[in-house]
């Protein structure tokens, strides 16, 4: 018998009405050490499959005899997921350092049955009054044919001994004579058997097949299973299935998915985690456990950083939802809401008062973080006077003061125009604490700078650099913009000369010694600096740099060199400052009689090159629904330090094609690890070569493209050096693009092996082939890259990801192996 088609979503399903139902009691029951049964031939092993879930508005299918709810054992191999770690305290969030004993601002201690913990989310306290439809299976015993019955059995036992690829061969076998009811059998008895990942295949196969009719309970079923598992990609598959029936998913599938985006560490999982949430809310019209709502939140205030802050609107959300819907707000929640405030650029000092108010009327003592909270946005207006009351009643608390307080009164009093009093707190903190943190550093020399308070500054500066602590390139650029100001350009030189022996090459600070130079006429060494500027990559120019360098040419009356600048200047989108554009325009209407000007874009050959390996790397291309229109996607992982020095130079690369939203100003080296293209038609041919269907493929002339620039990075990009000195290539595609790779690979002179893991090709240069990859590349790989790509150094993030890479085994089909990596299309969210 078939399960009838599902109903379509109607206005009905938006309010829905939840039974008190008990959701998987027999797996909270069974026993963690109880190992799964082996299959056997015998028939009374098989009897006892079963899904027993109930939904709330879709009509049961029942098939001839119902069967009881089977205990699902814990196996060996399964997971724990680890818990997000404690919240940040705020000199974390903005500094990045680590925090001091004592000053964590911990949001665990929720009252009893509410706490912040994700494993808590997934247990049936919290899940089993979930109402979930209800799936039945027919008992083996119970189909009329004895050759059905043999089958099923045979597939029960044979399918979980097979990777991927072998299973679709099997399951094809039996098309002739399989139907639904016998794949949701063979479905969910893997599941009762903890084969998790082979149902899922089984379920993704019917879906294939002519006579499939949608069944709710067994995709609700199924995506519950791997949002246990914490396999959210999978999970999220099948609740987007369910979508596209028409059908809203169950709470069930809301509350697991959220909490499986909230396990994950893959970048992006938040805004995938606050988009469900929202969805569970406002399209299933369901009202999630707290523990939901205290989760999620405590995962927005533990980003590190200031990037929580942007997450204020879906905070206030949280909220609203825990006071529409009645439950306890724990006094973190409103710590923590207050905390966001505080962190805005525009402080909104009325809504902090009514969270305070509220937290008094429910009887909750306002503690250390939210007076820290509002000395901080005390301290970005400058209102002394409240930063002084709230001092006073840190004080009063006898619990210590935290370093971050010192370091928001000191701002408070800055911005009052009082440097002086700053530099007294900065010494009260030296003594109540014995010591100063690297932000009170950064903070009082800031404040003394701007103040022109140049002996003090440089007494401090010299304090700072002894103490050992480490992050000195803040306090530099302090200082040599005092310096500039003040036309004291020798003393700028050195400070630049001693900021490249400690810090690590910044644009900022080049720039800074650059207008230096300018300004006293030191047009040679100037042009030393920004060709060393352009030859860098992790540095690179910018709008800023050249405006500077062709004042210079344009003063001296170096018109050739000027016109030079110019043109780069026109190649890459860059705006001429408007006192330079008439005499520019001069100085082009003697040499040229028409002056041109660009009036389109197009990519230059380094930029093409780059394009192709960046998307043989991974890299993304959206196209528009007529597919006129295509945009790039550039998307960088926070972890790796390879990754944070190739982003710049892609930026500065493409910076001409770049959306106006993701451009940075000109004073700030903070590149976003996400930025995208102007949607172009330009872009249509990489489209229709690498994404003519929204995935990866790899094109029939890739032989033709693969230069060595672009294998330079796709190296950068998507490719890993293991400690034994082998260069891995990751790409995405389908066999016979891989082997076009490797002949024309070898084409070049380069052996290489090929290792399949699920849809993810390895392409290893082993022992010395991997000697001569890296000659063909070297030339083309940043220089602050070579000393993490050329030696035995592992990669970053590569270890775990390529532990299990053996070319000296077959293919392997693990699909979980590409569910670790920021690149693979499954997990990029």
């Amino acid at each position: 018998m078939l399960p009838s088609r599902p109903p379509k979503l109607s206005l009905s399903t938006l309010s829905l009405t939840h039974s008190s139902f008990t959701f998987f009691s027999s797996l909270c029951s069974s026993n963690p050490k109880r190992k799964p049964l082996p299959m056997r031939s015998s028939l009374s092993l098989l009897r006892s499959l079963t899904l027993s879930l109930s939904h709330h508005h879709h009509p049961t299918h029942r098939f001839p005899r119902p069967i009881s709810g089977f205990p699902l054992a814990v196996a060996a191999k399964s997971r724990r997921v680890l818990a997000l770690p404690s919240s940040s305290t705020f000199v974390e969030h903005l500094s990045g350092e680590a925090s001091q004993p004592g000053e964590n601002w911990d949001l665990s201690n929720v009252a009893q049955g509410e706490a912040f913990d994700l494993e808590k989310c997934f247990s049936s306290t919290d899940l089993k009054h979930l109402a979930v439809p209800e799936l039945e299976v027919p008992e083996l015993e119970d189909l009329p044919e004895q050759w059905r019955r043999s089958k099923l059995a045979w597939l029960c036992k044979e399918l979980p001994a097979h990777k991927a690829g072998t299973l679709s061969r099997i399951l094809n076998a039996q098309k002739k004579w399989m139907r639904q009811e016998d794949a949701t059998y063979v479905a969910v008895h893997c599941m009762r058997i903890r084969e998790n990942d082979v149902g899922f295949r089984v379920y993704k196969w019917m879906m294939q097949q002519h006579w499939y009719r949608f069944d709710f309970a067994l995709a609700t079923k199924l995506a519950d299973y791997m949002g246990k598992e914490r396999k959210f990609s999978k999970c999220r598959d099948i609740f987007d299935d369910i979508i596209n029936q028409g059908r809203v998913p169950s709470e069930s599938t809301f509350h697991i998915l959220v909490v499986a985006y909230l396990s994950a560490s893959v970048q992006g999982c938040l805004e995938e985690a606050c988009g469900i949430y929202n969805r569970m809310i406002q399209l299933g019209g369901y009202q999630p456990r707290l523990s939901l709502h205290n989760s999620l939140f405590k995962a927005l205030v533990s980003k590190p950083g200031t990037s929580s802050k942007h997450y204020l609107k879906q905070a206030e959300f949280i909220f609203h939802n825990l006071v529409t819907t009645g439950l306890e707000i724990h006094k973190d929640i409103y710590s923590g809401l207050i905390w966001l405030h505080s962190c805005q650029d525009t402080i909104d000092k009325e809504r902090m008062t009514s969270l305070r108010k509220e937290m008094q009327q429910a009887g909750i003592e306002v503690g250390r973080d939210v007076l820290v909270s509002i000395l901080r946005a005390c301290s970005k207006e400058g209102d002394v006077e409240e930063a002084e009351s709230t001092w006073l009643k840190l004080l009063h608390l006898d619990i210590g003061l935290p370093s971050q307080a010192y370091v928001y009164k000191m701002e408070a009093y800055s911005k009052a125009g009082e440097p002086r009093r700053s530099l007294e707190i900065f010494r009260e903190m030296q003594e109540q604490l014995g010591s100063a943190n690297a932000v009170a550093y950064h903070k009082v020399i800031q404040v003394l700078c701007k103040a022109q308070e140049v002996e003090l500054a440089e007494s401090l500066m010299t304090d700072f650099i002894n103490t050992g602590l480490k992050t000195f390139m803040p306090s530099y650029i302090d200082l040599m913009n005092m310096y500039f100001n003040l036309g004291s350009h020798d003393k700028l030189e050195s400070a630049f000369f001693q900021c490249l022996e400690r810090c690590r090459p910044s644009r900022t600070i080049y720039s800074i010694y650059l207008d230096s130079l300018v300004k006293v006429g030191n047009l040679d060494k100037a042009e030393e600096i920004f060709d060393q500027m352009q030859s860098n990559g992790a540095i690179g120019i910018n709008a800023r740099s050249c405006n500077t360098i062709l004042s210079g040419y344009l003063s001296s009356g170096d018109y050739v060199k000027a016109e030079k600048i110019f043109d780069l200047m026109c190649q890459k989108k860059y705006d001429v400052d408007s006192p330079l554009m008439e005499k520019i325009d001069y100085v082009l209407s003697l040499s040229r009689k028409v002056v041109k000007r660009p009036v389109s874009l197009k990519l230059s050959k380094e930029q093409r090159e780059v394009l192709v390996g960046m998307l043989l790397g991974g890299l993304q291309i959206e196209s528009d629904e007529d597919r006129k229109n295509h945009m790039i996607r550039f998307e960088f992982s926070e972890n790796s330090s390879t990754h944070s020095l190739l982003r710049r130079h892609m930026y500065d690369q493409y910076h001409e094609w770049l959306h106006p939203s993701c451009k940075t100003s000109e004073s700030t080296d903070d590149i976003l690890y996400k930025f995208s293209t102007i949607s172009h038609s330009y872009f249509g041919f990489y489209a229709d070569q690498f994404w003519p269907k929204g995935r990866l493929v790899i094109p029939k002339l890739i032989h033709r493209w693969l230069s060595p620039c672009a294998l330079a990075y796709w190296y950068m990009y998507g490719g890993h050096r293991t400690s034994t000195g082998d260069i891995l290539l990751k790409i995405k595609g389908n066999e016979e693009g891989v082997e076009k790779i490797v002949r024309a690979l070898k084409a070049k002179s380069l052996d290489c092996k090929v290792k399949r893991k699920g849809r993810v090709f390895w392409i290893g240069f082993l022992g010395s082939n991997s000697t001569w990859f890296w000659k063909l590349v070297e030339p083309y790989i940043l220089d602050d890259l070579k000393h993490l790509l050329k030696g035995g150094q592992i990669s970053d993030n590569s270890a775990v990801e390529t532990e299990n890479v053996n070319f000296g085994s077959g293919s392997d089909t693990d699909e979980d192996a590409s569910e670790s990596d920021h690149n693979d299309n499954d997990n990029n969210v």
